[in-house]
């Protein structure tokens, strides 16, 4: 069973699922940072000092607070802020990734072209006696 383990772990596609979610991981700490750090500012102040992070709808009368974080602390409530702030980074990890995989695509395309081959040169006239046998059979027919 330990030696089928260690084949298994020795495969490919293994190392490779690894290594894709430990970039994964760290990519979307970026894409976090990204959408939390540059992009939700920026949408915030075109559209008057929006704060995505801190909307929420309280679910209990005991929430009186003005904050997410505090109204946490307070009691229930329904983060919808924190939700449209998440479907933003998917969105843009989505789109970058397409980008990526387009851009793979299209360096394996290139690399997969045939580099194009000169055209055929035209064949070679027949052989004087091939030409005489050939009209030989030609005029053969005709009778």
């Amino acid at each position: 069973m330990l030696n089928e383990f260690k084949e298994f772990i020795a495969k490919g596609n293994v190392m490779d699922l690894a290594v894709g979610v430990i970039i994964g991981g760290a990519f979307a700490l970026i894409t976090k940072s990204l959408v939390g750090d540059v992009i939700m500012p920026v949408v915030g102040s075109i559209f008057g000092g929006l704060d995505f992070s801190n909307y929420f709808l309280a679910l209990s009368s005991e929430v009186t607070a003005t904050s997410l974080e505090e109204a946490k602390k307070q009691g229930a409530v329904l983060a919808y802020g924190s939700f449209i702030t998440v479907v933003i980074n998917f969105i843009i990890i989505a789109f970058i990734i397409f980008l990526m995989v387009r851009y793979v695509n299209r360096i394996k395309a290139s690399m997969e072209k045939p580099e194009e081959e000169p055209a055929p040169a035209a064949p070679a006239p027949p052989p004087e006696d091939i030409v005489l046998l050939t009209e030989i059979r030609d005029a053969l027919t005709k009778k």
